[in-house]
């Protein structure tokens, strides 16, 4: 049996995670000089994050460093417990390079450790997504290696579609300019966003209002969507629960007796999208 591990920014609940045993490493936000502990919802207030995000203050974020992996991490070296670490992408975080450069040193120390850090090249639920299959994957009894082997193959599959009300925080975040935000606030301009291969967030599209921004995540959604991989849809929102449910009645438009699971994005993403933001996750052909 080996220890699945990921970290906050899956965006998965805390009582969730340890339902399926998966253990979780905390990440953190800073916001007016004062750092908090996102640590999925077991003890963050997400209410009052969300009216921060609202009153559009900046909170920023820090990645996960070599010191803190090691410190999670060695309990389990020095037992000899094998472990499935499932990274946030290394296209948006040095995290995943500082818990490479852990693992080099506590195998140094433990020559037996057997650890492997999966890089999902993803965020989020779609991060989530792949934490979920890897639980299933260890119930029905695959080892480490086969079940690294699913994940490596499948995450190039997974599909991420997101759209921002606020364009406020994807300037804070360089992702857009001010001058483009300008005229994108005056015309209701809404970016479609995606995850590229390299694990990276790009601006894929922009359509006119939230209305047709909505419809066009789950139009890219369901083109080429491949259920026979993971027959389940995961949504992620920032506040605006309105919206969720008006994605929600669309996918079951199309799919109605697929399972769709939807969270609130953590106070780590939610800190790069602001309050409004929709994400959906689906594996697609």
């Amino acid at each position: 049996m080996f220890q699945i591990i990921t970290d906050a920014c899956c965006d998965l609940p805390a009582d969730l995670l340890d339902k399926y045993k998966v253990a979780y490493i905390p990440m953190f936000v800073e916001l007016e000089g004062k750092e908090y502990r996102d640590d999925l919802g077991k003890t963050f207030d997400d209410a009052w994050f969300l009216d921060q995000l609202k009153e559009n203050k900046h909170p920023n974020t820090s990645q996960i460093n070599v010191g803190r992996y090691m410190e999670f991490l060695e309990p389990y070296a020095k037992k000899s417990i094998p472990v499935l670490y499932v990274s946030f992408s290394s296209g948006l975080s040095g995290s995943y390079e500082s818990s490479l450069n852990a693992i080099k040193s506590l195998q140094e120390k433990y020559p037996d450790f057997d650890i492997t850090s999966f890089d999902t090249k993803t965020a989020s639920l779609g991060q989530g997504m792949l934490v979920m299959e890897a639980s299933r994957l260890q119930k029905e009894g695959k080892t480490l290696k086969e079940t690294v082997q699913w994940l490596d193959k499948y995450k190039t599959y997974l599909r991420s579609w997101f759209t921002v009300d606020d364009l406020k925080h994807l300037i804070h975040g360089g992702r857009v300019s001010k001058a483009q935000a300008a005229i994108g606030e005056l015309l209701s301009i809404k970016p479609i966003l995606n995850v590229d291969k390299k694990g990276q967030l790009q601006n894929v599209d922009k359509v006119h209002g939230r209305k047709k921004a909505l419809q066009r995540m789950v139009k890219e959604t369901i083109t080429g969507v491949d259920l026979s991989i993971v027959n389940h849809f995961y949504v992620a929102y920032s506040g605006d629960r309105k919206a969720v449910d008006k994605v929600i009645q669309q996918l079951k438009q199309y799919y109605p007796k697929t399972p769709i699971t939807y969270y609130p994005l953590g106070p780590t993403i939610s800190s790069h999208t602001g309050y409004g933001c929709i994400a959906v996750f689906s594996m697609g052909s």
